[in-house]
């Protein structure tokens, strides 16, 4: 006796070749407008006034501090970050409580905020005329216009891409794993050490590394936040403005160069935890 199903009922819907080849060739036409001609323009630009001035620019003092600055700024974030998307996440789905609504409405919430509006507040909290301004200076603590003043306000805006990541798979997974391992006599550190973390372990290196790649490339709460002072509080993306500003083209665009090097870089290592988790989740699935 044939078995029909509700899908055999109806005709597989083909599209006419005609509109695959025009969607396929208008999805190609504007990848090629917006993201493969400004990287050719910029390699281009970088490279009109020879290597010479191109590694001049590179090897520059004030560039040299934009990338330390650049990459210490991102490693705190990073750090940072993942700890709190560890804690965040495994406290929505693993416990109730009032609130998690609310818990998980802050996380989103620089999404929602611009990035100039969130290095603003910064500014009204920890400024000289800010809330906490003339405590800061009595201690001689310096936040807005210094390294911590760029480390607080890259967080906020990057904070949200590890819990993002983790709590979808965390709520997908339940906490019947835990629960049976604790049940076995393992401990806390145990169970989250042997089980949980195997488990979201893709999950929290691609979030780290989306943190990683925003934190790098922040450039709206940065600026407000920093003071645009030279060799100090200067990031690569602040850099580049500056040298466009002072019509340093062959220079702003050499430096641009290093941002565009970070970005392929990152978008390499996605593909390669992308490729990893399938491979995961294919083993998994063979294994039951």
């Amino acid at each position: 006796m044939a078995v029909t199903t509700e899908a055999s009922t109806h005709p597989v819907l083909r599209e006419p070749a005609w509109l695959r080849w025009i969607l396929i060739a208008a999805c190609v036409a504007l990848l090629a407008v917006i993201v493969l001609l400004p990287l050719v323009v910029v390699a281009v630009e970088a490279l009109r006034a020879g290597w010479g001035t191109y590694l001049t620019a590179i090897v520059d003092a004030d560039t040299r501090s934009a990338i330390k600055l650049t990459l210490f700024v991102a490693v705190i974030s990073v750090a940072a970050n993942g700890v709190f998307g560890l804690a965040a996440a495994w406290a929505i789905t693993k416990f109730r409580f009032r609130g998690k609504r609310l818990l998980l409405t802050l996380i989103d919430l620089p999404f929602s905020v611009s990035p100039v509006v969130s290095g603003l507040v910064f500014v009204l909290l920890f400024g000289a005329q800010g809330w906490f301004g003339s405590w800061l200076r009595e201690h001689d603590i310096h936040i807005v216009f210094a390294t911590p003043g760029i480390v607080l306000a890259t967080i906020f805006v990057t904070f949200p891409f590890v819990a993002r990541e983790l709590i979808p798979l965390m709520q997908q997974q339940g906490p019947d794993q835990e629960e049976a391992a604790s049940s076995l006599g393992a401990g806390g550190w145990t169970v989250f050490r042997r089980v949980t973390l195997p488990n979201i372990r893709w999950a929290l290196l691609y979030g780290l590394l989306l943190c990683s790649a925003r934190a790098m490339g922040e450039f709206g709460a940065v600026s407000v936040v920093s003071g645009h002072i030279r060799g100090l509080t200067n990031t690569l993306p602040l850099q580049v403005e500056i040298l466009y500003n002072e019509y340093s083209y062959a220079a702003a665009f050499a430096v641009a160069t290093l941002l565009v090097m970070l970005a392929l870089l990152t978008l390499a290592l996605k593909l390669w935890l992308e490729s990893r988790h399938a491979d995961a989740l294919a083993r998994r699935r063979g294994r039951h």
